[in-house]
């Protein structure tokens, strides 16, 4: 056994490993390298694309809040218009129906005013008839007097 011997073929068994190797194992290697190098590249594109997208979806999301925000603040503002004006319409409704009770009151007042003095009127006569008869127990006609106390009643 001669060390050149062994050396040399075990140079050769190397070289023939190294072309096998290169040949047969290192194009697979190379290619799953190559596609796993390749789908990285491919998921970070992805994910700046996504992220990119996500911050346009927020702008949008932010804007439609805003739009939102703005239309309730319109709506909450032309509700409290409304109510409002539905209160100072009931206000003027009720100022207008106590107007109204006051007027019928009044009339109402002026009438029992004017049957009050009616009756006091009558009372009055009545007790003028009844004095005038105490005072002239003599001759008292209620038919020759009768227009004279009807005069005297219009009179009161």
């Amino acid at each position: 056994m001669n060390i050149n011997g062994t050396l040399v073929a075990q140079a050769i068994v190397f070289a023939l490993l190294v072309l096998f190797t290169m040949k047969f194992v290192w194009p697979p290697i190379a290619a799953a390298l190559d596609e796993r190098a390749s789908k990285i590249a491919d998921g970070l594109s992805a994910a700046d694309k996504a992220k990119a997208e996500l911050s346009t979806a927020n702008k949008r999301v932010e804007a439609e809040l805003a739009k939102s925000r703005a239309e309730t603040t319109a709506r909450l503002a032309d509700a409290e218009r409304r109510g409002q004006a539905i209160v100072e319409e009931a206000k003027v409704k009720a100022i207008e129906e106590g107007n109204k009770i006051v007027a019928a009151a009044k009339v109402e007042a002026e009438q029992q005013a004017v049957r009050a003095r009616e009756s006091l009127r009558e009372q009055v006569a009545v007790l003028a008839v009844k004095g005038a008869e105490q005072i002239l127990r003599k001759e008292v006609n209620a038919g020759v007097h009768a227009d004279l106390l009807g005069r005297l009643k219009a009179e009161l």
